[in-house]
């Protein structure tokens, strides 16, 4: 026999888990979500008055939103590519004034004699 300890890996109060003891769990209601991908969740809220259910729930198996419509389910959001700071800077400025800024910059390096 290798030490003798009955209650070795329990902890203090640790025994039978049910309803008894834990109490009765609330009552819950289901409510199915359907995303642009078919897959339906089916999350569960508690019964209780002035229950307000989400219009829209994120589907966990593809992030999309999902919605109580089976035929009709929320579109998935539009991803914008990523932008470099040139673009950026090109919504931001025309041609015309990025070639004065460029201008104003090389007319202020000449000024101090650092270029020709």
């Amino acid at each position: 026999m290798a030490g003798g300890n009955a209650i070795r890996g329990s902890r203090v109060g640790a025994g039978p888990m049910g309803e008894a003891e834990r109490g009765d769990a609330a009552p819950r209601v289901f409510i199915s979500y359907w995303c642009a991908n078919g897959h339906q969740t089916r999350p569960s809220f508690a019964e209780e008055p002035g229950l307000a259910v989400p219009e829209t729930w994120d589907c966990p198996r593809c992030g999309f939103p999902a919605g109580q419509d089976e035929a009709n389910p929320p579109a998935p959001p539009k991803v914008e590519p990523y932008k470099t700071h040139l673009a950026y800077v090109k919504e931001r400025r025309s041609d015309a004034d990025g070639k004065a800024i460029l201008d104003e910059a090389l007319a202020t390096l000449r000024d101090r004699k650092l270029i020709q």
